[in-house]
Protein backbone atom coordinates (compact mmCIF):
# COMPACT_ATOMS: atom_id res chain seq x y z
CA UNK A 1 0.00 0.00 0.00
CA UNK A 2 1.43 3.38 -1.01
CA UNK A 3 0.05 5.47 1.83
CA UNK A 4 -1.99 5.40 5.03
CA UNK A 5 -5.19 7.18 4.09
CA UNK A 6 -7.40 4.81 5.97
CA UNK A 7 -5.89 5.24 9.41
CA UNK A 8 -8.00 6.53 12.25
CA UNK A 9 -6.10 9.80 12.60
CA UNK A 10 -7.02 11.02 9.12
CA UNK A 11 -10.58 9.74 9.39
CA UNK A 12 -11.15 11.86 12.51
CA UNK A 13 -9.52 14.99 11.07
CA UNK A 14 -12.24 17.21 9.56
CA UNK A 15 -9.61 19.25 7.72
CA UNK A 16 -8.32 16.18 5.88
CA UNK A 17 -9.68 15.96 2.31
CA UNK A 18 -9.77 12.25 1.56
CA UNK A 19 -10.56 12.62 -2.14
CA UNK A 20 -7.56 14.87 -2.66
CA UNK A 21 -5.31 12.49 -0.75
CA UNK A 22 -6.48 9.56 -2.83
CA UNK A 23 -5.80 11.40 -6.07
CA UNK A 24 -2.27 12.22 -4.96
CA UNK A 25 -1.76 8.61 -3.90
CA UNK A 26 -2.61 7.48 -7.42
CA UNK A 27 -0.01 9.82 -8.91
CA UNK A 28 2.54 8.37 -6.48
CA UNK A 29 1.95 4.81 -7.66
CA UNK A 30 4.28 5.06 -10.64
CA UNK A 31 7.69 3.50 -10.07
CA UNK A 32 11.02 4.40 -11.66
CA UNK A 33 10.81 1.85 -14.48
CA UNK A 34 7.11 2.25 -15.25
CA UNK A 35 5.37 4.36 -17.88
CA UNK A 36 1.82 3.06 -17.65
CA UNK A 37 -0.47 1.47 -15.05
CA UNK A 38 -3.95 -0.07 -15.15
CA UNK A 39 -6.86 0.50 -12.80
CA UNK A 40 -6.22 -2.94 -11.33
CA UNK A 41 -2.62 -2.01 -10.54
CA UNK A 42 -3.70 1.28 -8.98
CA UNK A 43 -6.21 -0.64 -6.86
CA UNK A 44 -3.62 -3.16 -5.72
CA UNK A 45 -1.11 -0.50 -4.73
CA UNK A 46 -3.53 1.80 -2.90
CA UNK A 47 -5.87 -0.85 -1.47
CA UNK A 48 -8.81 1.14 -2.83
CA UNK A 49 -11.87 -0.43 -4.54
CA UNK A 50 -11.78 -0.55 -8.32
CA UNK A 51 -14.92 1.59 -8.54
CA UNK A 52 -13.18 4.33 -6.55
CA UNK A 53 -10.08 4.00 -8.71
CA UNK A 54 -12.18 4.42 -11.87
CA UNK A 55 -13.64 7.69 -10.59
CA UNK A 56 -10.23 8.97 -9.57
CA UNK A 57 -8.53 8.12 -12.86
CA UNK A 58 -11.39 9.72 -14.79
CA UNK A 59 -11.06 12.93 -12.75
CA UNK A 60 -7.27 13.03 -13.08
CA UNK A 61 -7.58 12.54 -16.83
CA UNK A 62 -10.07 15.41 -17.05
CA UNK A 63 -7.60 17.64 -15.18
CA UNK A 64 -4.63 16.59 -17.31
CA UNK A 65 -2.71 14.78 -14.60
CA UNK A 66 -3.21 11.40 -16.28
CA UNK A 67 -3.61 10.40 -19.93
CA UNK A 68 -5.72 7.35 -20.78
CA UNK A 69 -5.06 4.84 -23.55
CA UNK A 70 -8.48 3.24 -24.21
CA UNK A 71 -7.02 0.53 -26.45
CA UNK A 72 -4.83 -0.91 -23.69
CA UNK A 73 -6.77 0.24 -20.64
CA UNK A 74 -3.68 1.95 -19.21
CA UNK A 75 -2.80 5.40 -17.90
CA UNK A 76 0.39 7.44 -18.02
CA UNK A 77 1.35 10.66 -16.28
CA UNK A 78 0.08 13.72 -18.11
CA UNK A 79 1.56 17.16 -18.61
CA UNK A 80 -0.20 18.44 -15.50
CA UNK A 81 1.61 16.01 -13.22
CA UNK A 82 4.95 16.56 -14.92
CA UNK A 83 4.55 20.33 -14.73
CA UNK A 84 3.66 20.08 -11.05
CA UNK A 85 6.73 17.96 -10.38
CA UNK A 86 9.13 20.25 -12.20
CA UNK A 87 7.58 23.31 -10.53
CA UNK A 88 8.25 21.77 -7.14
CA UNK A 89 11.83 20.92 -8.05
CA UNK A 90 12.61 24.39 -9.36
CA UNK A 91 11.15 25.89 -6.20
CA UNK A 92 13.50 24.06 -3.87
CA UNK A 93 16.05 26.69 -2.94
CA UNK A 94 18.67 24.27 -1.70
CA UNK A 95 19.25 22.63 -5.06
CA UNK A 96 20.88 25.72 -6.49
CA UNK A 97 23.04 26.04 -3.40
CA UNK A 98 24.01 22.38 -3.49
CA UNK A 99 24.87 21.97 -7.17
CA UNK A 100 28.37 23.41 -7.07
CA UNK A 101 29.29 21.56 -3.88
CA UNK A 102 27.92 18.30 -5.26
CA UNK A 103 30.07 18.76 -8.35
CA UNK A 104 33.15 19.20 -6.18
CA UNK A 105 32.36 16.08 -4.21
CA UNK A 106 31.76 14.04 -7.36
CA UNK A 107 35.01 15.29 -8.90
CA UNK A 108 37.02 14.38 -5.79
CA UNK A 109 39.79 11.81 -5.30
CA UNK A 110 37.72 8.69 -6.09
CA UNK A 111 36.23 8.73 -9.59
CA UNK A 112 33.75 5.96 -8.66
CA UNK A 113 31.88 8.11 -6.13
CA UNK A 114 28.35 9.36 -6.85
CA UNK A 115 26.64 12.22 -4.99
CA UNK A 116 22.98 12.79 -4.20
CA UNK A 117 20.68 15.22 -2.42
CA UNK A 118 17.49 13.73 -1.01
CA UNK A 119 14.29 14.76 0.77
CA UNK A 120 11.99 12.75 3.02
CA UNK A 121 8.66 11.42 1.75
CA UNK A 122 6.82 9.22 4.26
CA UNK A 123 9.36 6.48 5.06
CA UNK A 124 11.57 6.95 2.00
CA UNK A 125 14.18 9.46 0.94
CA UNK A 126 13.64 10.67 -2.62
CA UNK A 127 16.60 11.85 -4.65
CA UNK A 128 15.91 15.39 -5.88
CA UNK A 129 19.38 15.85 -7.35
CA UNK A 130 21.92 13.25 -8.42
CA UNK A 131 25.40 13.28 -9.95
CA UNK A 132 26.62 9.97 -11.29
CA UNK A 133 30.26 8.98 -10.88
CA UNK A 134 32.81 9.72 -13.59
CA UNK A 135 33.26 6.02 -14.33
CA UNK A 136 31.12 3.56 -16.25
CA UNK A 137 31.07 1.22 -13.26
CA UNK A 138 28.63 3.20 -11.15
CA UNK A 139 25.42 3.05 -9.19
CA UNK A 140 22.36 3.06 -11.39
CA UNK A 141 20.29 5.87 -9.91
CA UNK A 142 18.43 8.98 -11.01
CA UNK A 143 16.32 11.81 -9.66
CA UNK A 144 13.24 10.22 -8.12
CA UNK A 145 14.96 7.10 -6.79
CA UNK A 146 13.75 6.14 -3.31
CA UNK A 147 15.91 4.87 -0.46
CA UNK A 148 14.62 3.49 2.85
CA UNK A 149 14.68 6.02 5.68
CA UNK A 150 16.04 3.77 8.42
CA UNK A 151 18.64 1.65 6.62
CA UNK A 152 20.33 4.17 4.31
CA UNK A 153 23.00 6.68 5.26
CA UNK A 154 21.03 9.53 3.71
CA UNK A 155 17.89 8.55 5.62
CA UNK A 156 19.74 8.42 8.92
CA UNK A 157 21.26 11.84 8.24
CA UNK A 158 17.78 13.30 7.78
CA UNK A 159 16.59 11.68 11.01
CA UNK A 160 19.54 13.15 12.88
CA UNK A 161 18.83 16.61 11.47
CA UNK A 162 15.08 16.62 12.11
CA UNK A 163 13.26 18.34 14.94
CA UNK A 164 11.92 15.92 17.55
CA UNK A 165 8.28 16.24 16.45
CA UNK A 166 9.05 15.50 12.80
CA UNK A 167 11.16 12.50 13.76
CA UNK A 168 8.44 11.15 16.03
CA UNK A 169 5.93 11.51 13.20
CA UNK A 170 8.13 9.24 11.06
CA UNK A 171 8.37 6.66 13.83
CA UNK A 172 4.60 6.74 14.37
CA UNK A 173 4.00 6.22 10.65
CA UNK A 174 6.34 3.23 10.74
CA UNK A 175 4.48 1.86 13.75
CA UNK A 176 1.14 2.04 11.93
CA UNK A 177 2.61 -0.03 9.13
CA UNK A 178 4.49 -2.50 11.31
CA UNK A 179 5.44 -2.23 15.01
CA UNK A 180 8.68 -4.08 14.29
CA UNK A 181 9.57 -1.46 11.68
CA UNK A 182 9.14 1.30 14.26
CA UNK A 183 11.34 -0.54 16.74
CA UNK A 184 14.03 -1.07 14.12
CA UNK A 185 13.80 2.56 13.07
CA UNK A 186 14.27 3.83 16.60
CA UNK A 187 17.27 1.54 17.05
CA UNK A 188 18.88 2.67 13.80
CA UNK A 189 18.30 6.30 14.76
CA UNK A 190 19.86 5.88 18.21
CA UNK A 191 22.94 4.28 16.70
CA UNK A 192 23.20 6.90 13.97
CA UNK A 193 22.81 9.76 16.47
CA UNK A 194 25.59 8.42 18.69
CA UNK A 195 27.90 8.00 15.71
CA UNK A 196 27.03 11.44 14.30
CA UNK A 197 27.76 13.16 17.62
CA UNK A 198 31.29 11.79 17.50
CA UNK A 199 32.09 11.73 13.77
CA UNK A 200 29.78 14.35 12.27
CA UNK A 201 28.26 12.09 9.59
CA UNK A 202 26.12 8.96 9.21
CA UNK A 203 27.01 5.68 7.54
CA UNK A 204 25.34 2.95 5.52
CA UNK A 205 27.55 0.03 4.62
CA UNK A 206 25.73 -2.72 2.78
CA UNK A 207 22.44 -2.21 4.62
CA UNK A 208 20.36 -0.55 1.91
CA UNK A 209 22.07 -2.69 -0.73
CA UNK A 210 24.80 -5.22 -0.02
CA UNK A 211 26.96 -3.88 -2.84
CA UNK A 212 26.77 -0.19 -1.83
CA UNK A 213 28.68 1.87 0.73
CA UNK A 214 27.80 5.45 1.57
CA UNK A 215 28.04 8.27 4.11
CA UNK A 216 25.72 11.25 4.52
CA UNK A 217 25.08 14.46 6.43
CA UNK A 218 21.98 16.58 7.05
CA UNK A 219 21.65 19.93 5.30
CA UNK A 220 19.02 22.62 5.81
CA UNK A 221 17.03 24.90 3.53
CA UNK A 222 17.58 28.63 3.66
CA UNK A 223 14.54 29.22 5.86
CA UNK A 224 15.29 26.19 8.02
CA UNK A 225 11.93 24.62 7.22
CA UNK A 226 13.27 21.53 5.44
CA UNK A 227 15.91 18.96 6.29
CA UNK A 228 17.66 17.21 3.43
CA UNK A 229 20.31 14.55 3.22
CA UNK A 230 23.54 14.85 1.22
CA UNK A 231 25.45 11.66 0.52
CA UNK A 232 28.48 10.26 -1.26
CA UNK A 233 28.85 6.59 -2.05
CA UNK A 234 29.52 3.93 -4.60
CA UNK A 235 30.05 0.23 -5.27
CA UNK A 236 31.40 -1.44 -2.14
CA UNK A 237 34.30 -3.10 -3.96
CA UNK A 238 35.51 0.30 -5.22
CA UNK A 239 34.43 2.66 -2.44
CA UNK A 240 35.60 1.35 0.92
CA UNK A 241 34.41 2.54 4.36
CA UNK A 242 37.89 3.62 5.45
CA UNK A 243 38.31 5.88 2.42
CA UNK A 244 34.83 7.32 2.85
CA UNK A 245 35.46 8.16 6.50
CA UNK A 246 39.00 9.51 6.19
CA UNK A 247 39.01 11.16 2.77
CA UNK A 248 35.43 11.95 1.76
CA UNK A 249 33.82 12.70 5.14
CA UNK A 250 35.71 15.97 5.72
CA UNK A 251 34.80 17.11 2.20
CA UNK A 252 31.15 16.14 2.74
CA UNK A 253 30.94 17.96 6.07
CA UNK A 254 32.49 21.07 4.53
CA UNK A 255 30.00 20.93 1.66
CA UNK A 256 27.13 20.74 4.16
CA UNK A 257 28.44 23.86 5.89
CA UNK A 258 28.49 25.71 2.60
CA UNK A 259 24.92 24.91 1.57
CA UNK A 260 23.17 24.89 4.97
CA UNK A 261 21.64 27.68 6.94
CA UNK A 262 21.89 25.99 10.31
CA UNK A 263 19.32 26.09 13.05
CA UNK A 264 20.60 27.04 16.52
CA UNK A 265 20.32 23.46 17.84
CA UNK A 266 22.18 21.86 14.92
CA UNK A 267 25.88 21.22 14.60
CA UNK A 268 27.70 20.23 11.45
CA UNK A 269 31.25 19.44 12.43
Amino acid sequence: MVGDMGNSDTEKDRNFVTALARGLELLSCFRDDEITLTNAEFSERTNLPKATISRLTYTLCELGYLVADPSSGTYRLGAGALNLGFSVLTGIDIQDLAQQEMQRLRDGPNSYVSVALGELHQLDVVYISYLRSRERVALVANVGVRLPLFTSAIGRAILVGQQDDAREAAFELAGRRDPDLEAQGRLHYAQAKSFFEVKGFCTGYGEWRKDVNGIAVPVFSMNGARVYGLNVGGPSFLVEPKALETVHAPLLIQAARQISIQKPNQRLR
